[in-house]
């Protein structure tokens, strides 16, 4: 019988690194095994800046997932997110050359190859290449073209691309950590992996990853991706204004955060009261839980105010017919869905990953959605190799492969 696949997920955020341990039985059954999380602070704004504390967080929450699971970890998945992510949509035309107009792969890697041919500045790199449609002789909405008959194929594609530099710094860290890095993925993609069905990708759906640093934005129009995005604030803004409105440290906002906060105001009772702890001496003191709502509420209504903003700019708001889902950490402030409902006025929900077997319990969590995305995307982007007992082979399409020869120069 062959060994066990392990696929390995690594989340590295601005405020917490995670790992998610897959395992894929004989059958090739996938179930998650073990979790491990770390505090981040060598993030800003989901751009390394401090290399050797974002290398000890990744070892931390590597460390934390294998005492969990009981398994050795070599290679992982890991997320890229930031600013410097940008998407753009491409089309790209050619000629059917197979046998009798028959459309085959040399076909469809053609057409991708010519949507793809786009012009970006040399400080950037293409992460990914997805095709939303294809189009046979003027007949649209075609899914798969293989086999079918025409003269003319034509690809629309949405083009993610990311800094290489940012790519670089992050690859850096997981490997003076002692890990390979088998893919990079942006984070968005993955986290939609997680927790989006099928269903709502169809209809058009717009997904929110709130994390520390950044809010990611996806958008799905008949089952593709069409508008990736970013707005640069995050939870950790939310936890910094705290801190400065009730004149506490950081530390302290943050509990008082994950405690006490809410961000929908109708939620929070009257009269309902909450401690803050001293600090340098000064007593503690006890404050109405609706000052609290008052800070957090201004602050998270401007980030989805601004995610609205960019689907109003690209007119895709009333194309969303799957409505908002919500997920990361920030996700698990209560009254994030009912103000979120109230600001895009669509059906709206708060997304955790799907189960798909193991410690269920401890993974459904939306904290937990782009690392399990990872370890979903690597499981469908590795194979094995019948030829060797145990051995697992990689696909090398993604941007991996190409950030490991830059390792080799550099290193």
């Amino acid at each position: 019988m062959a060994a066990n696949d392990l696929v390995i997920g690594l989340d590295i955020g601005t405020t917490k690194v995670c790992a998610v341990v897959g395992e894929r039985d004989e059958n090739g059954i996938l179930s998650i095994v073990g979790v491990g999380k770390a505090p981040s602070r060598g993030l800003r704004r989901g751009v390394v800046i401090n290399i050797e504390s974002t290398m000890q967080a990744v070892t931390d929450a590597i460390d934390n997932a294998e005492m969990m699971s009981g398994r050795e970890i070599q290679g992982v998945f890991t997320g890229i997110a930031g600013a410097h992510i940008e998407g753009i949509n491409s089309r790209g035309v050619v000629a059917v050359t197979g046998k009798g107009r028959e459309i085959d792969k040399d076909d469809v890697k053609r057409v991708i190859d010519a949507a793809k041919a786009i012009v970006i500045p040399m400080d950037r790199e293409v992460l990914h290449v997805i095709p939303q449609e294809f189009i046979v002789d003027d007949q649209g909405g075609v899914k798969n073209p293989l086999d079918m008959i025409g003269i003319r194929l034509e690809a629309e594609v949405h083009i993610i691309t990311g800094s290489v530099t940012s790519a670089q710094n992050l690859l850096k860290c997981v490997n003076r950590a002692g890990f390979r890095v088998n893919d990079i993925v942006l984070e968005s993609l993955a986290s939609s992996r997680a927790v989006l069905s099928e269903d709502e990708k169809e209809l058009g759906v717009l997904l929110i990853d709130l994390g520390g640093g950044t809010t990611d934005i996806l958008v799905y129009l008949d089952g593709a991706p069409y508008h990736t995005g970013v707005v640069p604030v995050g939870g950790e803004q939310v936890t910094s204004d705290l801190s400065i409105m009730l004149k506490t440290p950081l530390e302290s906002a943050e509990n008082l955060k994950k405690e006490a906060g809410c961000c929908y105001m109708p939620m929070v009772a009257a009269g309902e009261d909450v401690v803050i702890p001293g600090v340098g001496g000064w007593p503690s003191a006890a404050i109405p839980r609706q000052k609290i709502c008052g800070i957090i509420q201004p602050r998270m209504a401007e980030i989805l105010q601004m995610v609205k903003d960019q689907m109003i700019r690209k007119d895709y708001l009333k194309h969303l017919g799957g409505g908002v889902v919500i997920t990361g950490g920030g996700a698990l402030l209560p009254g994030t869905q009912e103000l979120a409902h109230e600001i895009f006025r669509l059906p709206t929900r708060i997304g955790e990953p799907m189960p798909i077997g193991g410690l269920v319990g401890e993974y459904t969590n939306p904290m937990y959605s782009t690392a399990v995305g990872l370890v979903l995307h690597g499981a469908e982007n590795t194979v094995r190799d019948t030829g060797t007992k145990g051995s697992v082979k990689r696909s090398r399409s993604g941007m991996g492969s190409r950030l490991r020869d830059w390792m080799k120069e550099f290193f």
